[in-house]
């Protein structure tokens, strides 16, 4: 997979929970408000049953980000409690809105250096999904934009979508790989453009973000670290 710049391999990289944490700041939200919505009869794991229901049919409607997440936090304590939140139960949720702002990133260990180093060897690009306002600011707090040729924020990470990106670019596919964390969002439908893949576990990924791969797929790199790409490309 070695290469020079330009006839190597191009390199996609999906950005939350591959090249910064993303994920946990969401579990440590639904952690207090499982916590504030467990009753008798209802434990933590059963509200986290309706808010993986709710925020996976808000999903296919409204899209990603903390906004639409606070959202279905309001849907889900108004489904459990058979009302409509009070003012005191919306300024609660409001109040959640501060752990999602901010000018800073959390990179993951060996990404900074990494990327730094595949940047002189290939063409490398970078695709994230969510809301345009928030997934803007965290690329540009992250300070690693200098590294990619483009960067392009979309509504849904699906075949489409990889076969948009291959057609703008005129990618070879059979030399372009999709480097991320979750099956759902960046395997699965790479493959099915043709596209190879590396996958790169994250501890945190997003239960909707999960899915089956085939361990026989010769074209799916699995690697444990976001700094081993540098021994393959």
């Amino acid at each position: 997979m070695d290469g020079e710049r330009g006839d190597g391999p191009v390199l996609i990289f999906d950005a939350d929970d591959t090249l910064w944490e993303n994920n946990v700041i969401f579990e440590r939200v639904i952690e207090e408000f499982t916590a504030w919505m467990a009753r008798p009869g209802l434990d933590r794991d059963g509200v986290r049953a309706v808010l993986d229901e709710i925020e996976a049919a808000n999903a296919m409607t409204l899209g990603y980000g903390s906004k639409v997440f606070l959202h279905s936090l309001g849907q889900c304590l108004e489904r459990l409690r058979g009302r409509t939140a009070t003012a005191a139960e919306r300024a609660r949720i409001a109040g959640w809105t501060a752990a999602f702002e901010g000018n800073q990133v959390e990179l993951i260990p060996g990404v900074a250096e990494t990327l730094a180093e595949l940047a002189h060897r290939h063409e490398l690009l970078l695709l994230t999904k969510g809301d345009q306002e928030e997934q803007t600011r965290k690329v540009t707090a992250s300070g690693l934009t200098g590294h990619f040729r483009g960067v392009h924020i979309v509504p849904e990470k699906n075949v489409a979508t990889y076969e948009e990106l291959t057609r703008a670019y005129g990618l070879a596919p059979e030399r372009t790989w999709m480097i991320g964390n979750s099956p759902k969002s960046d395997i699965l439908p790479a493959r099915s453009a043709g596209l190879n893949a590396v996958f790169i576990p994250h501890d945190h990924t997003w239960v909707l973000e999960h899915g089956e791969l085939d361990p026989g797929d010769e074209k799916v790199l699995r690697l444990g670290a976001f700094g081993e790409l540098v021994r393959h490309f």
